[in-house]
């Protein structure tokens, strides 16, 4: 064949699209388990780094969560265990937050064992400035004070609505009670400092120029926890009996 024809450069470029593409597909089935383990560890460190434990330099993320992670389980608004046919672990959050009924929602909860007792872990999802923001919230054993609490996003702004994920911002929902008084769900407000409520409700200050995010996280909370409610209410009952 005339390798100067444009038969010949047809043929040799399908050839070669062909073969590579036949390489790159070898190559993703090979490297897909690798790919699937490690974006299971990166939520499993996110899952411990709510209860405030971090994997030290070398530590297996996985090995350490096995550890502490006892239990994990999915639960309806009615605050009932559920078999749904899937683990809590793989629950898609994102896609639960978006049923209006929240009588339909699957609502992962992770038991976790700390120096400081049993807490339980809850994941939340939600909207920034950008794209989606996420993350996990521990309690403690009353089913309303905060432990801990982790959070991140996919493309908020350096320097502003990224701040959400440092601890200068995480910090401040250790301690924080999301039921009133009266036990009502009241959540935490994201406020801009000078902004404090004054009725008592829990609050964290906003991340300074990142107004939309900090709205964002508020939200995310709110439509993410709420729905744990009558599961939340059940622990504090247990808690109470336990006196």
């Amino acid at each position: 064949m005339n390798r100067q024809s444009n038969t010949y450069t047809v043929i040799y470029a399908v050839v070669l699209v062909a073969v590579v593409g036949v390489l790159l597909s070898v190559v993703y089935q090979a490297l897909r388990p690798q790919q699937i383990e490690n974006i299971e560890n990166d939520t499993k460190r996110q899952i411990l780094a709510a209860a405030l434990i971090t994997p030290a330099p070398g530590e297996n993320v996985a090995d350490l969560y096995g550890s502490h992670i006892t239990d994990s389980f999915i639960v309806n608004a009615n605050g009932d265990r559920i078999e749904s046919g899937e683990k809590a672990f793989d629950v898609k959050v994102a896609n639960e937050v978006k049923k209006n009924d929240v009588s339909q929602r699957l609502l992962p909860v992770f038991v976790c064992t700390t120096d400081n007792g049993l807490k339980y872990i809850v994941p939340v999802y939600g909207a920034g400035l950008w794209g989606p923001i996420w993350g996990y919230v521990a309690f403690d054993a009353n089913g309303d004070t905060v432990y801990g609490a982790y959070f991140a996003h996919q493309g908020e702004t350096p320097g502003l609505g990224a701040e959400i994920e440092k601890p200068a911002f995480l910090d401040q929902f250790e301690g924080k009670d999301i039921f009133a008084a009266d036990g009502a769900f009241q959540g935490i407000k994201v406020v801009k400092i000078g902004q404090e409520p004054a009725d008592g409700s829990a609050w964290v200050h906003a991340v300074s120029g990142g107004t939309i995010t900090s709205q964002g996280v508020q939200k995310m909370l709110s439509n993410s926890l709420e729905p744990y409610t009558a599961f939340f209410n059940k622990l504090s009952k247990e808690k109470e009996a336990d006196k």
